[in-house]
């Protein structure tokens, strides 16, 4: 069992280099599946969620060679439909992008139900509408995802999504690439990864138009070639340093970012009296002193983004002041601030709302991650808090942060990773001698 062991109050200083966006591979890497040809994609994050949706391109005989830490080659030339271990299919979510893309190449899919951070109810009704819509009859049952093109291959139809779904739209897009005519999704998702998905696509043969607006439409190309892409940078992983900076102190410069995806983010950190200064492929943070409190609601994009939620509600747990965090996105996203109280955060949840009461001062406890970003939140309340914070379940975190011990101990905090021997089962006859 790892585990994190943080010292807090370490001011930040330093500069750190922001990796591939994860939401956009954990889109792109199914995606190649379409690609009869060899793919090279650059900027891979080093996180374990795409090394699982590689290994699961791998059983199903695509050849995955790695040219350096951050670029590989994927040839799916020879892939087929048959041998994806279910095991590894349902341990995250982005394993539903092989919907649309086993779908798009084979006319015919069988998965598992997804799984990845548990935050409430996460349907994927709008994913089926859009296969259905294409010409797939679509079967839940029994934790499995069962698929087929009713003549064979995909054609292309007019979608509208009933509520914003940014894997809907990215697996409507996947799906349509290939099929035959023209898809139009309305009321689509904006995120910059769905667009990052559309270039890659349209990189490899696609003809892919208005990614980035409520409205894309897709021309469907039936063959796609080989060719190279590299991923955006992540926009969430560099919130998530610009909100340790802020809640920590310190200055940070983050590198490797597009700014305008992080304007959101910047703006709310300015009201809580941070400095924050936009350059061309990078951003400076300066803190000093205590925050100031904000009002924050999460809404898709171009809004404040869910997965900054936990984040800045940690630093808000010792801004100046009470808080409104309204959570406009998911249902229950608020686990993770029990672990918050542990530490004396004064938090009150009422649905969708949290009531945030600034303290002076976190205590260290032990904590555990509850999924991804409310991990790092975690790390974040511990990098603040006066003695020894011990976060658990760092495996979430893995999922989404490439080298987060690293990067933050190069920018001066005290954290450490210890592995713990798992406790043994023990049965019913066990003896103590």
């Amino acid at each position: 069992m790892e585990k994190y062991v943080i010292h807090g109050g370490n001011r930040l200083f330093g500069e750190v280099e922001i990796s591939g966006a994860k939401n956009a591979a954990v889109a792109i890497i199914p995606a190649a599946l379409l690609v009869n040809g060899v793919c090279r994609i650059e900027n891979i994050p080093q996180i374990s969620d795409a090394d699982t949706l590689l290994s699961i391109l791998s059983s199903l005989n695509a050849k995955v060679r790695m040219i350096n830490p951050s670029t590989l080659e994927i040839d799916c030339t020879n892939a087929t439909c048959e041998g994806a271990p279910y095991s590894k299919m349902r341990r995250i979510r982005a394993s539903y992008y092989f919907i649309g893309s086993m779908l798009g190449r084979f006319g015919h899919v069988k998965t598992t139900m997804p799984g990845g951070c548990n935050f409430g109810v996460r349907p994927i009704d709008q994913h089926v509408k859009g296969m259905n819509a294409l010409g797939a009859e679509i079967d839940v049952n029994g934790g499995f995802i069962y698929g087929k093109a009713l003549d064979g291959h995909l054609h292309g139809a007019k979608i509208y999504l009933d509520k914003i779904s940014v894997g809907a739209t990215m697996n409507i897009i996947i799906a349509a690439a290939t099929a035959e005519g023209r898809t139009i999704i309305e009321n689509a998702a904006r995120e910059p990864h769905i667009v990052d998905l559309a270039n890659f696509l349209n990189s490899m043969g696609a003809d892919i138009r208005g990614a980035g607006t409520d409205t894309v439409k897709v021309y469907g190309t039936p063959v796609l070639h080989g060719g190279s892409y590299s991923i955006i940078p992540d926009q969430i992983e560099a919130g998530t340093y610009m909100v340790a900076a802020a809640a920590a102190g310190g200055e940070v410069l983050i590198r490797n970012i597009i700014p305008r995806h992080l304007e959101c983010i910047s703006a709310k950190l300015r009201e809580m009296g941070v400095t924050v200064e936009e350059y061309e492929d990078s951003v400076l943070v300066k803190s000093e002193g205590r925050l100031r409190r904000t009002n924050i609601k999460t809404q898709p994009y171009p809004g404040f983004p869910t997965d900054m939620q936990p984040q800045i509600t940690a630093a808000l747990s010792l801004a100046a002041g009470t808080s409104v965090v309204t959570e406009g996105v998911w249902d229950n996203r608020y686990k993770y601030v029990n672990e918050l109280r542990k530490m004396g955060a004064q938090i009150q949840v009422d649905g969708k709302t949290a009531i945030v009461e600034g303290v002076e001062k976190l205590s260290g406890a032990p904590v555990a991650s509850c999924d991804l970003r409310a991990g790092a939140a975690m790390v974040i309340a511990g990098l603040c808090a006066q003695g020894e914070t011990i976060v658990e379940d760092i495996h979430y975190i893995e999922r989404g942060y490439e080298n987060f011990l690293g990067k933050l101990t190069r920018l001066g905090a005290d954290i450490r990773l210890i592995t713990e021997p798992d406790e043994p089962e023990t049965s019913g006859d066990a003896r103590v001698g």
